[in-house]
């Protein structure tokens, strides 16, 4: 059988400046051999944290654009979903999943809503109730701890969770569809713990230290290298362990060179050992 190299969808939005979304996905997947396809939901001059950024709403082209990817007769082998900023949004991306998931491909659900106990500014409960509807078309849903609150409606915890906690969270959102949840980037102890749950109870721990504070685009890093690393076939404990590892390591460098939070991650620097 001849060979065929990767494809995958990632349905997010892209920023002229600032690592983030697609900016940081695009380069990623592509330097692990696999084709980047993007579907922009919007396109701005530089992030959400920049004062006075221009912002092209892309939300009525994406059914056009879509419709020529049916009928190109594209097929995917993982499909990403990122930011996506309201309930028509969410309801195109729904019918977009509904087309394009096929028995072998890999659906990826990254909830993106807010972090820190708090929605975004662009996110309200009204449109976390819209995004808990792509949750039964995820194969793995890939929430914060912040996002997996929203989505079960509990309160965001006050004290440090131990592992039985967060492993009735992941379990209860595995239940609204997706068989493997990964919950990300929770901070005990000085450390990070990324938690994986699959169903049938297997659960998982990947923990790296925290370094410095919070920046811009840091999730986007570690989904995108982690969606590659599970088309190639990787499993998912090596898979969020190597998305993790990278982080850290663009973390440490981004911190050297002194570059400002809302700039990013300078990942660049270690593209090639993707």
């Amino acid at each position: 059988m001849k060979e065929k190299q990767k494809r995958i969808a990632v349905i997010n939005d892209l920023s002229g400046f600032g690592r983030c979304a697609l900016s940081v996905s695009l380069p990623i997947i592509s330097a692990m051999k696999i084709q980047c396809c993007p579907l922009p939901t919007a396109i701005l001059s530089a992030n959400t944290a920049f004062k006075n950024y221009t912002l092209t709403d892309f939300t009525d082209e994406m059914p056009s654009y879509i419709n020529h990817w049916k009928n190109l007769g594209l097929d995917f082998d993982g499909i990403c979903t990122g930011f996506l900023n309201s309930a028509k949004q969410i309801e195109i991306v729904k019918d977009f999943l509904s087309f394009f998931k096929k028995p072998d491909n890999v659906i990826v659900v990254d909830p993106i809503m807010g972090d820190n106990g708090h929605f975004y500014s662009t996110f309200s409960n009204e449109l976390c109730e819209e995004m808990k509807k792509l949750l039964p078309f995820a194969d793995i849903l890939l929430p914060n701890l912040t996002e997996a609150c929203k989505l079960l409606d509990l309160p965001y915890p006050e004290s440090e969770l131990t592992d039985e906690e967060i492993k009735q969270i992941a379990k209860t959102l595995s239940e609204q569809g997706p068989k493997k949840v990964v919950l990300t980037g929770i901070e005990r102890s000085g450390y990070l713990t990324n938690f994986i749950y699959e169903s049938g109870g297997i659960c998982q721990s990947v923990e790296v230290p925290k370094i410095g504070s919070n920046r811009c685009g840091t999730g986007d890093v570690f989904s995108s290298v982690f969606v590659g690393s599970m088309i190639h076939g990787m499993s998912i404990y090596d898979s969020v362990r190597k998305a993790a590892d990278f982080v850290s390591k663009a973390i440490e460098y981004t911190i050297k060179l002194e570059t400002p939070p809302f700039d990013g991650l300078c990942f660049e620097a270690f593209l090639n050992e993707l």
